[in-house]
């Protein structure tokens, strides 16, 4: 299971990066907009500082919601560094934006997907990745999980070369449940990510092991 962060914050990145099990980076505009990122300089900058700290596919969001206006922006981020994955939004025009896009071998991202039906037509379209938004789906009382399993069944089933991109992952049980359920990759916060290796017994017994140590190498008095 491959593991992206999902944010523009670049302590987080290296943070993450530094621990050697990140993969890549997804952000998205109200990520950019956290972090204080305005103007479309200062975006585009951001998106190659990022690139330059993961050595791996880096999701980029067009704004446009015509075709024209996707493929406009989308080449523009395919042009600013070799790790940019073009990110579209699910709807018809970028239905056809993907369908382009994989026409000149650029690697997309379709994302806000919440039904196979949506992830289908996207592995159709030839979608480098589908992000279904687990813990979205789970704020309205459906459960997100049972999306990554239809999917990852009917891609299995037809063979689609498509990942399946797990996002709007909440904690750490979710990333877990998507490695058990077979998404290709998952993409969450630094913190759901780090909470992965905290285990109180871990810490008692490190803690156990420290004191046993310090007792046994007390100097006689």
């Amino acid at each position: 299971m491959k593991f992206f962060i999902d944010t523009a914050n670049l302590n987080d990145i290296r943070e993450a990066n530094d621990l050697g099990i990140l993969d890549g980076v997804t952000t998205n505009p109200s990520l950019m907009a956290k972090e204080g990122i305005t103007g479309q300089n200062n975006i585009l900058k951001h998106y190659v500082d990022i690139c330059n700290i993961v050595d791996g596919p880096v999701s980029a969001e067009v704004i446009a919601t015509d075709f024209e206006g996707m493929i406009r922006e989308g080449e523009t981020l395919a042009e600013l560094h070799k790790n940019i994955v073009v990110k579209i939004p699910m709807i018809p025009e970028g239905i056809k934006a993907i369908k382009y896009f994989s026409s000149k071998g650029i690697r997309t991202n379709c994302t806000l997907i919440f039904s196979a039906g949506q992830a289908l037509l996207a592995a159709k379209a030839g979608a480098s990745y589908v992000s279904p938004f687990v813990g979205r789906l789970d704020d309205v009382s459906t459960n997100g999980l049972d999306l990554i399993q239809q999917i990852r069944v009917i891609y299995d089933n037809y063979g689609f070369e498509t990942e399946i991109l797990a996002a709007s992952i909440r904690h750490p049980m979710h990333i877990i449940q998507c490695a058990e359920i077979g998404s290709d990759v998952m993409t969450g916060p630094l913190s759901a990510i780090l909470a992965l290796a905290k285990h109180p017994l871990t810490d008692n017994g490190l803690a156990q092991f420290l004191a046993d140590h310090a007792k046994g190498n007390k100097s006689p008095q």
